[in-house]
């Protein structure tokens, strides 16, 4: 498998061996991120325009773009250079002008002869009460008239390349197409009825309607299709190359877990419950495990990462949990130390605050194997940080420690198998495309004794009401979260900054029972404003948008978004999760300026009605697109062409299955399907693949 197929080279070649390419549009059309003639065939036509002959432009509603015969009049050239030289021509029912501004008089004499017909097309519109074309798009003889499809692609541009450029362009890289050995499954294309590769391509591009635009056309579908099952061929090939890299057995005897069990006040959900079991058996089995354990704010993980850590002490190894910041790492130690204590556990703490003596001393205990499970934040990347036999490495990965990092800190443990949470529930064909090379486990219950949270949509008008409210529940002993959109006030927008609401909670509500973080404070002014607040020295944090993580607080029993309808829906729903994490009943607060645009109302009304992070995460999806949900710089989202992730989720699940069973039946991809699949990596560019195969 040493280079690209000889079939593709023509369209693997230089720009500018297409005709009527140059260097000049070739180096235009790098901002469309086109390279070769292969680029050109994945640019699909973004709409069309109407170029049906009819025989007058009478009757049309104006302004519109038409197609008519005509029969050319006299030529009224402009009395100055910039002016307008206008043309009288006829069609079967109606005369009208054409106009031309800056028109030189030879050229239009050639191209419209007085006494011949003419086929004219382009936008007519009324001007003082007179129908005229100005600047016909194309001017053809009744010879050529053939070559007018009725229906007109229309291709996304770049600065500098024309319509009619890009069509010539994209035409020459079609006649280079070739015809290549069918990767689908024959069952599959027959079932959904789509034509061969390079028929798609002619197809897409010579739409007949409307309808050959949209997603689910015959010839879309299949392209997109295309590049799904070519890059669900690539996670399936990293995931299998992983999977023959040997991990370490790691079995349990269970005793631990049977003691942290007994000490529990309530039992496990079921989605916990097998969620354990799932990672159980992967860490048992030999091969390293990739897990990725999806949960809803608070659905439970915490406790099923400690059970799949003390499987990796029961089997006589250690773990480490990783949290991205020390307030989490904190957090995490809190909550897993009396359950570690109840299984009779060394749990400690590493941070980059350990200095020193303590620092060494940790670390000596770690490489000795006296600490069984380690909780820390990225400080334990470094160096000198050395396991006695590291088994498992949990990342919570919800603030996205890099691919790059969670190999780092697997070869802590050259053995140790990975566990990767996120609470950011992530639509099923999002998460195909961003996780497909892990296994995933998801927490879709509630645990018992979680109350639902109550939410509502509070007018900003009413703002000395919530605080009313807000006063009531300080003296009955509770605590809630301000949160604020904007830590400085532009001036050009009016919006309540949280240092101006600091000042005035604090006016009306006490000193000392207020607190405030935000993103321009050092991180040790905003660790020991949290701690005050965690420790319920202060009443009410107000806050940016640095509390949405992992922030625990049982007694915090309220929130309020201030200006809820700037946040996205995601975040809402996180921040929402700050709050009725203890027995109390908790309020959440959506204040609005009024009026709500229409995509504000969707998201808060969507929050209202549902605490569902997997429903909520799909309405995100539809009202943002892949893109945005999940930042595509840093997601690691591939960059589909022609697929649509949005509104093409259900080819996503197909071409996952597809892609594993060919794999499952061929791993070497050495049948003939499966060398028409290497040939498909290669055309969408998939060398990451490709090497994959060769080394393996």
């Amino acid at each position: 498998m040493t280079g690209r197929p000889e079939a593709l080279f023509p369209i693997f070649a230089e720009l500018t061996t297409l005709p009527g390419v140059g260097p000049k549009i070739a180096q235009q059309l790098e901002g469309l991120d086109i390279e070769a003639p292969r680029d050109l065939l994945f640019l699909l036509p973004y709409s069309g325009i109407d170029r049906q002959v009819r025989d007058s432009v009478q009757g049309a509603e104006l302004p519109q773009t038409l197609t008519v015969p005509v029969t050319i009049g006299a030529h009224r050239p402009s009395r100055t250079r910039t002016g307008a030289y206008r043309i009288e021509v006829s069609d079967n029912r109606l005369e009208f002008e054409l106009v031309y501004f800056r028109g030189r008089s030879d050229y239009l004499q050639k191209l419209l002869p007085t006494g011949q017909r003419r086929l004219v097309s382009g936008r007519v519109e009324l001007f003082d009460g007179r129908a005229q074309m100005v600047h016909p798009d194309h001017v053809l003889t009744e010879a050529e008239a053939d070559a007018l499809p009725a229906f007109e692609p229309t291709y996304p541009l770049t600065g500098g390349v024309t319509q009619r450029a890009m069509s010539r362009a994209v035409q020459a890289a079609l006649e280079r197409a070739p015809d290549l050995a069918e990767w689908i499954d024959p069952a599959q294309k027959s079932q959904a009825g789509w034509p061969g590769w390079r028929e798609a391509l002619i197809a897409a591009h010579a739409p007949a309607s409307v309808a050959d635009l949209l997603p689910d056309a015959p010839a879309r579908a299949r392209l997109a299709f295309d590049e799904l099952f070519a890059h669900q061929l690539t996670l399936g090939l990293a995931r299998a190359a992983r999977r023959r890299r040997p991990g370490a057995v790691s079995r349990g005897d269970g005793t631990l877990r049977a003691r942290v069990l007994e000490a529990l006040p309530y039992a496990p959900t079921g989605a916990q419950s097998r969620a354990i079991d799932e990672i159980a058996a992967d860490m048992a089995d030999g091969t390293r495990m990739n897990r990725l354990l999806q949960g809803d704010v608070g659905s439970g993980k915490t406790l099923v990462a400690l059970m799949a850590l003390l499987v990796a002490v029961e089997a006589g190894g250690q773990g480490v949990m990783m949290a991205p910041t020390e307030i989490l790492a904190r957090q995490h130690l809190e909550g897993l130390a009396p359950l570690a204590e109840a299984a009779g556990v060394r749990l400690q703490l590493l941070t980059g605050r350990d200095k020193g003596r303590e620092r060494a001393e940790k670390l000596e205990a770690l490489e000795r194997g006296e600490i069984d499970i380690l909780v820390g934040t990225h400080a334990v990347f470094q160096k000198d940080v050395r396991f006695r036999d590291l088994r498992l490495a949990v990342v919570d990965e919800q603030h996205r420690f890099g691919v790059a990092q969670r190999l780092e800190l697997g070869a802590k443990g050259p053995m140790a198998d990975i566990l990767v949470m996120t609470a950011t529930p992530i639509p099923r064909s999002l998460s195909l495309a961003q996780f497909g090379d892990m296994d995933v486990s998801i927490l879709d219950e509630k645990p018992p004794g979680r109350k639902p949270i109550r939410t509502a949509l509070v007018s900003s008008e009413r703002m000395d009401e919530v605080v009313a409210h807000l006063r009531g529940a300080i003296e009955d002993g509770r605590q809630a979260y301000w949160v604020c959109p904007l830590v400085d006030e532009s001036e050009a927008i009016d919006l309540a900054a949280a240092e101006d609401r600091f000042r005035h909670l604090r006016a009306v509500l006490g000193e000392g029972r207020v607190g405030l973080v935000h993103g321009q404070m050092l991180p040790s002014e905003k660790d020991a404003a949290m701690a005050r607040f965690v420790a319920g020295e202060t009443q009410v944090l107000v806050a940016t948008t640095v509390i949405e993580v992992g922030v625990n607080v049982p007694n915090a029993t309220i929130m309020v978004i201030e200006r809820a309808e700037w946040f996205g829906l995601a975040q809402l729903h996180q921040l929402r999760g700050r709050v009725g994490r203890g027995e109390a009943a908790s309020t959440c607060l959506l204040m609005y300026r009024p009026p709500l645009g229409e995509a504000a109302e969707r998201r808060l009304t969507t929050l209202r009605e549902t605490e569902d992070g997997f429903r909520i995460a799909e309405v995100d999806l539809e009202m943002r697109g892949a893109g945005d949900l999940i930042g595509t710089a840093q997601s690691g989202l591939p960059r589909f062409r022609i697929a649509d992730l949005e509104r093409q989720a259900g080819l996503m699940k197909v071409a996952q299955s597809d892609a594993r069973h060919l794999l499952s039946s061929d791993p070497a991809l050495e049948s003939e399907r499966g060398k028409a699949a290497r040939l498909l990596l290669w055309l969408m560019r998939q060398d990451r693949a490709i090497r994959l195969i060769s080394v393996g």
